[in-house]
């Protein structure tokens, strides 16, 4: 029997389209000139990022010199909230994120609080929705600062209503940044319906290269630069660009705008073969998050009596590539912080694995992977 081979672990990061490559490999060949020069390799390398530059804009309804290129979406978030203190007084700048936040927005909300500002992480309820009336709460006499929430939850897949919580903000004079770095490229982002005033993105999640990301900054918004040195994207963040990733980023993100309803099909498809088969064979499964406002193809499930990190390697020895949650907290044997924001119990908590398929992913991986997921959970019980 051929071995399987299933990776479900796109939310954690995704396979470089083929495109994408291909149209990178000249900037990392002849093209390798640096944007920078002057000559004429250097203006082809400029004309490539400018290029990009539009193209992503497009592609989320922004203008093309509101997007910014950053390393990664990490990048992008410290930059729109660390950049928007530096602009404001202490004593009475207030800024509010949530409790199921992405680190790099935690723990940047921690640093602000070590250097004497105001912060209030607002609470979710059980399917990972921030409501507006914590907000208003939160809030309450502030007239400026920021709020920092996510588009849509990397680890239970919960989408946030942020054209909602943004309109509330706004009415308080306080700015509005999302990581959509999750999102970007497998939901329609379009940042004016969105109503926010920055947006952080990382073109891994979308099928481009790692070292690639972006923070849209609407025109109006002053930010200084995160990073000090050359003139570099509008003297806004200075280094020399990464053209090829720059490049390859465009190209991934395209398609997949491009496709999106069609890719969007095809993961709610997989999602529900998931769903039906654990739900006829482990009728005490938990999906986690919201059952109507999440993610295309990303389940946080909760197998009972199990546990997560134990059964994430005997799948890992199957051939099939599952998380055990964030990412960035796969070494660590705790339960997320996500999962005990929305309150999930610990015996369910304990057993939580998150499964991620991308438009890459087929019918029958998504049936193989539920039906050893079954397999093995009545095995467990026997």
């Amino acid at each position: 029997m051929k071995p399987l081979h299933i990776y479900a672990d796109n939310a954690s990061t995704t396979q470089l389209d083929a495109d994408a490559l291909e149209a990178m490999l000249p900037f990392m060949r002849d093209g390798f000139a640096n944007p920078s020069a002057l000559h004429t390799g250097a203006k082809k390398a400029r004309n490539a990022v400018e290029d990009a530059r539009s193209v992503i804009a497009k592609c989320i309804n922004a203008k093309p010199h509101e997007i910014i290129f950053t390393s990664c979406g990490t990048e992008s978030d410290n930059w729109a909230i660390k950049g928007t203190a530096r602009l404001l007084d202490p004593k009475h700048a207030k800024f509010i994120t949530c409790a199921i936040e992405h680190h790099a927005v935690l723990n940047s909300f921690d640093t602000l609080q070590r250097k004497g500002y105001s912060t209030a992480i607002l609470p979710v309820d059980g399917d990972g929705i921030v409501s507006a009336h914590a907000l208003e709460e939160a809030i309450q006499d502030a007239n400026s600062g920021l709020l920092s929430i996510m588009l849509a939850n990397n680890e239970i897949g919960t989408i946030q209503d942020i054209s909602a919580l943004a309109e509330t903000a706004h009415r308080h004079n306080l700015l509005v940044q999302t990581d959509a770095v999750q999102a970007v490229g497998h939901v329609p982002v379009d940042v004016n319906r969105l109503g926010v005033d920055m947006l952080s993105a990382s073109a891994h999640k979308f099928n481009g290269p790692k070292g690639v990301g972006f923070l849209y900054k609407r025109d109006s918004v002053k930010l200084p630069p995160l990073i000090d040195g050359g003139h570099q994207e509008s003297g806004l963040r200075a280094g020399t660009e990464n053209v090829a990733g720059i490049v390859g980023a465009a190209v991934a993100l395209c398609k997949l705008v491009d496709n999106l309803d069609r890719n969007m099909a095809h993961l709610r498809h997989l999602e529900m073969i998931v769903k039906t088969v654990i739900a006829e064979g482990i009728p005490e499964a938990r999906f986690n998050g919201h059952p109507e406002r999440h993610l295309p193809g990303l389940l946080s499930l909760s197998l009972p009596g199990m546990a997560a990190e134990g059964l994430l390697h005997i799948l890992d020895l199957k051939g099939i590539a599952v998380s055990t949650g964030a990412a960035c907290n796969a070494r660590e044997t705790v339960i997320s912080h996500v999962l005990r924001a929305i309150q999930l119990p610990v015996p369910l908590a304990s057993g939580t694995i998150r499964i991620s398929f991308s438009k890459d992913n087929t019918e029958a991986e998504a049936t193989a992977l539920a039906g050893f997921l079954v397999r093995l959970y009545r095995k467990h019980l026997a």
